[in-house]
């Protein structure tokens, strides 16, 4: 797991002021193109967290948080805020945690009527299993909500679009419903905020609070009444899910108490009887019948770096052609992968970390396929070493 903070994203100046407020001694960070984030400590904790403002729009939660993925290496990224519901079963005040994320207006547009073609991006199994063990606790709501029963955490799809949903009787308001029905909340981020930690390598959990219907009463006496409170309800659930992740964090990283501390260990050996027999087998050396194995990934050597890219690049291309890496994503790794050789090839003092960090990002890219990631993983360590 990175060893950065948890990001945590808000589209809102009251959803931001709603995370602020359980942040201790918040500091501004500046971002070199003047983005401003402000990083603290849970409050009570030495657990820290990032925060930004991205405005409204997927468009733009996608840059951002793009830039605080490179920024802070985050443990994860937490897109929080208000939302409205789409069914009458989610309750006001109700925290919605995305299962999965459509970007619903995707679509093409025929004869007949616009059929839809979504992108979705399910959350990382991790995350949702943690959330969902916060859910069961039942214990990261604040004592006062200022209503007749506790909010409740729930579990689905969230859509994400382009524009301010507020009806139930418009044609674009009838076809969500049919071609998105099990869709519990509708807003205007997530789908950037995913598609961004999807590309980087970072997991995402999208958080939000239900501040009203989507069904024309919104910026009504009771949507401006609910909106702070859905606000705040989504900020403390989000704050508990952060600190979770940030001890889990520090147990990944701390030795277990259990197991001996690391000794050199000796070269395994493999006897071969028969003498003259030819061993089909990796190794670092073959002496006589024996063959000395080395498991350990080796780092290329400084002189080698550059080759070592050049074979990481016909890797990728090999694995397109077999169909482990799609064209998207080849094409962003490729991209990642020619931003991390500028980088090493400048040599300044901050040229390892940037192209250590892209390699990083590049790392996410590739997850799904283990022949590449054992392959990038030496790498990223001889690009992070080089001074």
């Amino acid at each position: 797991m990175p060893k950065g903070p948890v990001v945590i994203l808000t589209a809102l100046n009251l959803e931001y002021e709603a995370v602020r407020q359980k942040l201790a001694n918040p500091q501004v960070h500046r971002h070199e193109r003047g983005t401003r984030f402000e990083t603290g400590n849970v409050q009570g904790t030495s657990h820290r967290v990032a925060l930004g403002l991205t405005s409204k729009g997927n468009h733009s939660a996608a840059v951002i948080a793009e830039r605080a993925i490179q920024e802070f290496s985050p443990a994860a990224v937490l897109f929080v805020g208000v939302a409205g519901a789409l069914w009458d079963a989610t309750r006001l005040g109700d925290v919605v945690v995305a299962s999965h994320v459509y970007a619903y207006h995707g679509g093409t547009s025929e004869d007949d009527g616009l059929k839809a073609r979504p992108r979705a991006w399910e959350a990382p199994h991790g995350i949702s299993q943690l959330a969902s063990h916060l859910a069961r606790l039942d214990d990261w709501a604040d004592d006062a909500s200022g209503h007749d029963y506790a909010p409740q955490v729930r579990f689905g799809a969230i859509a994400a679009g382009e524009i301010v949903q507020n009806s139930r009787i418009s044609s674009e308001a009838q076809w969500i419903r049919q071609h998105y029905n099990d869709a519990l909340a509708i807003e205007m981020e997530a789908a950037g905020v995913a598609q961004a930690g999807h590309l980087s390598g970072a997991p995402v959990a999208i958080i939000r609070g239900i501040s009203d219907r989507a069904d024309g009463t919104k910026n009504s006496k009771d949507d401006r009444n609910w909106q702070p409170q859905a606000a705040a309800n989504a900020a403390a659930f989000a704050i508990r899910l952060a600190k979770e992740l940030a001890m889990e964090q520090e147990e990944a990283s701390s030795p277990r108490n259990d197991m001996m501390p690391p000794v050199a260990r000796p070269e395994r050996h493999l006897g071969n009887t028969a003498h003259n027999s030819t061993v089909g087998i990796m190794a670092s050396s073959v002496t006589g019948s024996s063959v000395h194995m080395n498991t350990a990934p080796q780092k290329p050597g400084a002189q080698n770096l550059f080759t070592a890219f050049n074979e990481f690049r016909e890797s990728l291309t090999r694995h397109r052609a077999q169909g482990d890496l799609d064209e998207d994503t080849y094409r962003e790794a490729l991209a990642d992968l020619e931003s991390a050789l500028r980088s090493a090839r400048e040599r300044t003092p901050d040229s390892s970390k940037r192209a250590s960090m892209t390699l990083r990002r590049l790392r996410g890219l590739v997850a799904d396929c283990p022949a590449l990631l054992a392959e990038l993983t030496p790498l990223i360590a001889a690009a992070g070493d080089r001074a």
